[in-house]
């Protein structure tokens, strides 16, 4: 079974400077024997514990340690690493490392190609238990998992310093077992189609102006960009917003409400999940000025008209496909929210608080409850990314009918 998730598949390995870079030796020969391709970037410290050479003999690949050393190849080494690798692993993780990476440091060849990756990075934690407990050490990891980095916890037992505690790189078997997990994950969805709708809704007052809302897209392009990289056939309908395109999806363009229900209600019936993340606008001007509303000295009324509500309308035909809403609300949260869910006849709604720091609108990060009709799951503040991974596993929970 692993053998066939890690088969071809392009790992990169950092080692840097703890007396646990020897494990690194049989993690690399385990990916190996699982068919995987492994390239090694050590620190100089981590020089200092094990050989190059070793290695180098395991993986059957060059092991890269001096950025400037002279190249071999004519390419950019942390940048082709970088674009190389499916998953990008540090194992052990030191806590300089770690600091290095959750303050954008980039001063060896190992902290360069971090940088330089689109790829996930998980990161396995190794070192003395006074260190690990350590609050900035602790508020790194925190502030690296927000971000979107994958966090190994520490193992319990006999420290290298003679001590028992936490602070131990797990096991070789066990950072290889994450690793293929981590890969299936990107494979999960790959017979399924998903239909994802992103960004605020506008609808015109006249050629200028018009009514529309604070949210940016950046939760359902994340959701959106989640889902094909695990394999599924993604369409995203989106308001407009300043994002750049998910790659590997189905872009289609609207900006009002009425287009957006069009949109989606032309595809929903070839689709297996529907996620409406977009904020609609819940109303329109019941007439749109074709030329600008002249400032005048009394005031402006405004009539306004009920837009569709995309998401009732799809509960009405949903049939075997998962559906999937959003609550953005202001006040008694999960109140409204399982409301939202009963009277829409949806599968799941995610609930977010607009007014909770680092959550919301233009925000990266977010703060959900996942809630189905028997289950409350609620998230700590997280990346969009990491939101939308936790989300996507919920509907391929669904999918299995788990």
């Amino acid at each position: 079974m692993l053998k066939t998730r890690l088969e071809n598949k392009n790992i990169v390995l950092g080692v840097t400077g703890g007396i646990a870079a020897y494990k690194s030796l049989e993690v690399v020969s385990r990916l190996k024997k699982l068919g995987a391709e492994v390239d090694v970037i050590m620190t100089k410290s981590a020089t200092e514990f094990v050989q190059p050479l070793s290695f180098r003999s395991l993986s059957h690949n060059p092991v890269i340690v001096d950025m400037f050393a002279e190249p071999k190849e004519w390419d950019v080494k942390h940048i082709a690493l970088a674009q190389k690798a499916d998953i990008f692993v540090i194992a052990p993780a030191t806590a300089n490392i770690i600091g290095k990476i959750a303050n954008g440091i980039a001063d060896d060849m190992l902290s360069t190609t971090v940088m330089a990756t689109t790829a996930p990075v998980v990161l396995a934690p190794a070192m003395n238990e006074n260190m690990y407990n350590n609050h900035i050490v602790q508020d790194n990891l925190e502030e690296l998992s927000k971000l979107g980095y994958q966090i190994i916890e520490a193992a319990s037992g006999y420290l290298a310093c003679g001590v028992e505690g936490k602070g131990r790189l797990p096991e070789p078997k066990e950072i290889v077992t994450y690793l293929a997990k981590q890969i299936r994950l990107e494979e999960d969805l790959a017979d399924k189609k998903i239909l994802v709708t992103a960004g605020g809704t506008q609808e015109p007052l006249d050629p200028v102006r018009y009514i529309g809302n604070y949210s940016t897209g950046k939760m359902g392009y994340k959701i959106a960009s989640e889902a094909a990289k695990r394999g599924a056939e993604v369409t995203l309908v989106t308001a407009p917003t300043s994002l750049d395109a998910p790659q590997n999806v189905e872009i289609i363009k609207v900006q009002t409400a009425q287009e957006m229900y069009q949109a989606v209600m032309k595809e929903e019936d070839s689709q297996d999940v529907i996620i409406k993340a977009a904020a609609v606008a819940d109303y329109r001007p019941e007439v749109r000025e074709s030329n600008k509303i002249k400032k005048s000295d009394s005031n402006l009324t405004l009539k306004l008209e009920r837009n569709p509500d995309i998401l009732a309308e799809l509960g009405k035909v949903k049939g075997d496909k998962v559906l999937v809403g959003f609550a953005a609300e202001s006040e008694k949260l999960k109140a409204n929210a399982k409301e939202k869910l009963i009277k829409k006849n949806i599968d799941l709604i995610v609930a977010n608080d607009i007014t909770a720091k680092d959550a919301g609108f233009a925000s990266d990060t977010n703060q959900v409850i996942i809630i189905s009709e028997d289950e409350e799951v609620e998230l700590p503040n997280l990346s969009k990314r990491e939101v939308a991974t936790r989300l996507l596993d919920k509907v391929n929970q669904y999918l299995k009918g788990e």
